[in-house]
């Protein structure tokens, strides 16, 4: 079975929403291992490992986020895989590190 991890950013109405613990319960239930966490920016960001279908319905679902979020955008970047997490978790709110995951 393959693995695939990924990063994301969500922009648009997603902090103070239950943006992220809408992503870690999604996550949970797809199997994925990661984080999300939001940033100083106002945006919430995260990375996500499983299956690449697995990773492809998180993507949808936050696409759409919880009720009272308003998602704008989400963008993806590939990246390598990482051994050792044992599950999805919600991180402190930090500086965006999306880009410097390129």
């Amino acid at each position: 079975m393959s693995t695939q991890r990924i990063a994301f950013k969500v922009h648009g109405t997603v902090q103070g929403v239950g943006f992220r613990d809408f992503t870690q319960k999604r996550a949970a239930e797809f199997d994925l291992k990661g984080f999300v966490k939001n940033t100083h920016c106002g945006r919430v960001e995260g990375e996500a490992q499983g299956t690449p279908e697995s990773v492809r319905k998180l993507l949808k679902e936050i696409n759409n986020g919880p009720r009272l979020a308003h998602v704008v955008k989400v963008e993806k970047r590939d990246l390598a895989v990482q051994d050792g997490e044992t599950h999805f978790n919600v991180m402190r709110t930090s500086e965006s590190v999306f880009d410097a995951t390129s």
